[in-house]
């Protein structure tokens, strides 16, 4: 029977993390031996295929091209920044996400060129993770997924959303939509080469680094970058305070 990537990942979390009961110190990562040894096969995965990929990629194509692919991706992910800056109630600045995709999708050439943010036009970044946060959703334990890597028990429910208004997802017939997914991952992970030679160089423990760093930088953007001190990500944002700039 042909399993799905999603079921991939998702069956590969559940076996790694029945694999070993509550045991991390980290009051946010309970099942940190799990996940230690999903990061550990993600890296293998990495080294051997992901990043070889990604570095052929980056040297078989110019800057310009890669580029126009990265703009690519990045206007249809403002569809789900767009949707979800609604759902928070933050209104005007989903005006602005639809305006940036209606732009750079005719006079950017279905999102090639970045026209919008040529013209000004602010950039933001959103999905429905940050949505449950800031309707009151706490971030649960800290997961680290097959293949994709770091997120939470929240995150992991709101990227089944996020998979659902993810215009690639209704592309047909499938090998071109496994084709436009398989394209977008290595575009990303071109783009995080440096930041990977950083992390090997600079990290004592690889992984509590990307924890620590994940956890934190997703309670900044659920927070729009002002995140309450001395409080945990357990109470409710007012839905009221809107168009609040997300931290970059």
């Amino acid at each position: 029977m042909h399993m799905r990537p999603a079921q991939f990942i998702f069956t590969g979390l559940i076996a790694a993390l029945s694999g070993g009961c509550a045991t991390g110190t980290h009051p946010e990562d309970p099942f940190e031996a799990a996940n230690r040894r999903i990061y550990r096969f993600n890296e293998s995965v990495d080294k051997a295929v992901v990043a070889p990929t990604a570095r052929a990629y980056r040297a078989a194509l110019p800057q310009f091209v890669r580029g126009s692919v990265t703009n690519f991706f990045s206007n249809l992910r403002d569809v789900r920044t767009g949707l979800n800056n609604a759902l928070q109630g933050k209104l005007t600045t989903a005006y602005s996400d639809f305006g940036r995709v209606a732009i750079n999708s005719t006079l950017g050439i279905v999102g090639l060129f970045d026209i919008a943010s040529e013209a000004g036009i602010e950039k933001h970044e959103e999905d429905f993770g940050q949505t449950l946060g800031r309707w009151g959703v706490p971030t649960g334990p800290f997961l680290m997924l097959p293949i994709l890597g770091p997120s939470s028990v929240r995150d992991f429910a709101g990227s089944i959303v996020d998979f659902k208004t993810d215009p690639v997802a209704y592309v047909d017939p499938v090998h071109n939509r496994n084709q436009l997914q398989g394209l977008r991952f290595v575009d990303r992970r071109a783009e995080l080469l440096d930041a990977s030679k950083v992390l090997h160089a600079a990290a004592l423990d690889e992984y509590e680094f990307v924890r620590d760093g994940y956890l934190q930088r997703r309670r900044t953007l659920s927070y729009d970058g002002k995140p309450p001190k001395g409080k945990e990500e357990k109470e409710p944002l007012d839905i009221n305070s809107v168009d609040k700039k997300p931290a970059k």
